[in-house]
């Protein structure tokens, strides 16, 4: 395994990370077509594939030692990429300790609990690796640009307070009580432009094979474009803590965005440093006799 290229794929996580506190302007801010020092689909994919097999190598200690999980949080536009990042990055790893939680419309039982209620229900295990496509941020970004999807929550009146900072403090809280009790959270954004994800509605109604991925969904809610963009922003500005930090991924190109996941995923595990548990909890002479009757057969 090249150690260069290992050192590369670390190098990677730190300039997509936003500072918490700071003050993100999307699109300004973060630039949907940067590539770091790869030029092209080849470099990344070797890249790629030795990221897959640290991961590969650390997912069994994580389930082994059934301390710590990890919930891999993916956001980012319709056509961003998220259903093909998650395919990527975790083409390599055991199935078993995946989970995979794809939040679509809210079903009435869940409009009548609290809006993390549901998101809360899907968490990982202890050793448990878990992936979000979409999650509780849609509670400030959805719901923010079409604000008429409150009254379908039930939600009682905000009193003094501003709604959406309510929910930004609600939200940090409860992934500070998640760090605190072993689930690390580690948080995608994936950062596509408006042309390129026009491009993408445009080659799925041209191609028969990706047309059925297409809704008029989609293009309504495009519309609404520079109201998500703002969204974003303030999901980003005031969700991005020293516990939970976002990761800007860029999405135009995407066999650097896949990389990119990748890269941020192994750098939470790696944080984690998870290993293999040392204790044996059965006597040395019974271990003794098993041996022989074993090898007697």
């Amino acid at each position: 395994m090249p150690a260069e290229t290992l050192k590369t794929l670390r190098s990677l996580v730190a300039p997509l990370r936003v500072k918490p506190g700071a003050k993100v302007r999307l699109p300004n801010d973060f630039d949907p077509a940067y590539t770091a020092k790869f030029r092209d689909r080849e470099h990344a994919e070797a890249a790629l594939a030795v990221g897959v097999d640290l991961l590969r190598d650390l997912q069994p200690k994580l389930a082994a030692q059934e301390r710590f999980a990890l919930v891999v949080v993916l956001q980012g536009m319709d056509a961003a990429g998220k259903d093909s990042t998650i395919k990527h990055v975790m083409s390599g790893l055991n199935p078993q300790g995946v989970t995979v939680h794809s939040f679509k419309v809210p079903s009435n039982e869940e409009l009548l609990h609290d809006y993390l209620w549901r998101y809360a229900r899907e968490l990982p295990s202890r050793g448990m690796i878990g992936m979000y496509n979409r999650s509780h941020y849609e509670e400030v970004l959805v719901v923010r640009v079409h604000p008429e999807l409150l009254g379908r929550q039930h939600h009682p009146p905000p009193g003094h307070r501003d709604l959406w900072q309510q929910r930004f403090d609600e939200i940090n809280n409860w992934e500070r009580y998640l760090v605190d009790n072993g689930i690390a959270v580690l948080k995608l954004f994936l950062n596509v432009s408006k042309e390129e994800q026009r491009r993408r509605f445009l080659e799925r109604l041209d191609n028969p094979d990706k047309t059925w991925k297409f809704t008029l969904a989609d293009v309504r809610e495009r519309r609404f474009w520079d109201d998500y963009q703002h969204a974003y922003s303030e999901m980003l500005s005031h969700t991005s803590t020293e516990l939970a930090p976002w990761h800007v991924i860029p999405a135009d190109h995407k066999w650097f965005a896949r990389l990119a996941a990748a890269s941020s995923v192994l750098d939470a595990l790696e944080r984690l440093r998870p290993s293999y548990p040392r204790r044996v909890s059965i006597p040395k002479a019974d271990l003794e006799r098993a041996r022989a009757e074993l090898e007697a057969e």
